[in-house]
């Protein structure tokens, strides 16, 4: 992905749109804005295909600024919330990489809707946002309320609700989520895959060591011998492991009287 991203960068970076994030909260918050007094205004710009079909191709676009909540306070907190996670994610990547990631999310929740006939709008979308945060960022920390959290956790959280909302929607809603869900799975599908290995590897080296503590004392801890003199472990002596030159530097067991004299 990375390639084919500096690839494309390469001959189309010239077409990026600088500061995407600025150009998507501010015309999310004049499209409130103006809802104030004229509330049917946003009914002309939400993504309706049947519309686009009868040429109001305008909507394909400006779904994307009609805001999810309706009470100010609530807007204020989604737009800083959006300004947040998108500027960051744009100076980690660039504008074209942003630029990129947002429109295969766009992308896929315009064909989701063709396909099952329903509109989610642009909330999954700016989702996956906060999502490519939590993955970038993890241990970012933030105050919800007055509870200090890190990124990685509420994006577990995040995750379960998606999680929920996926099991107890229809196709429609599951349609939804998986597309608008594409950019996140294509940027991050490597990385989460390489997460999954390594924690399956650390649970079976976890598990081998944790077999070689068990078998170590039927084997070896208690049943060893002085090489010299044959005195046990088991019969209570101090059994130790010498490797000096004397010895060859080969592993040898001895007692503690012959380990210091030999």
């Amino acid at each position: 992905m990375e390639r084919l991203l500096a690839r494309l960068e390469r001959k189309l970076g010239k077409y990026a749109i600088e500061h995407l994030t600025w150009v998507i909260v501010g015309g999310m918050a004049m499209v409130f804005v103006v809802s104030l007094s004229r509330p049917q205004f946003v009914q002309m710009l939400t993504l309706d295909l049947n519309a686009v079909r009868h040429g109001q191709v305008w909507r394909l676009i400006t779904y994307l600024f009609v805001p999810r909540e309706s009470r100010m306070v609530w807007v204020f907190f989604a737009l800083y919330w959006l300004w947040l996670m998108g500027t960051n994610l744009e100076n980690e990547w660039g504008a074209f990489k942003f630029n990129v990631y947002y429109l295969i999310g766009m992308l896929g929740t315009t064909a989701a809707a063709a396909i099952t006939g329903r509109a989610a709008g642009n909330y999954f979308l700016n989702l996956s946002l906060t999502f490519a945060f939590a993955t970038i960022y993890p241990d970012y920390q933030f105050l919800m309320i007055i509870i200090p959290m890190r990124m990685k956790w509420l994006g577990w959280l995040m995750g379960a609700y998606v999680a929920y909302a996926f099991a107890i929607g229809d196709w429609a809603d599951r349609g939804a989520i998986l597309a608008s869900f594409a950019n996140y799975f294509l940027f991050f599908g490597g990385h989460l895959w390489s997460l999954a290995r390594g924690q399956s590897l650390q649970m079976k080296q976890a598990a081998r060591r944790a077999s070689m503590r068990e078998d170590a004392p039927a084997s070896s801890i208690g049943h060893r011998a002085c090489a010299i003199c044959g005195a046990k472990e088991e019969d209570g002596a101090d059994i130790r492991v010498c490797s000096c030159e004397k010895c060859n530097r080969q592993a040898r067991n001895l007692c503690l009287e012959h380990a210091r004299n030999h």
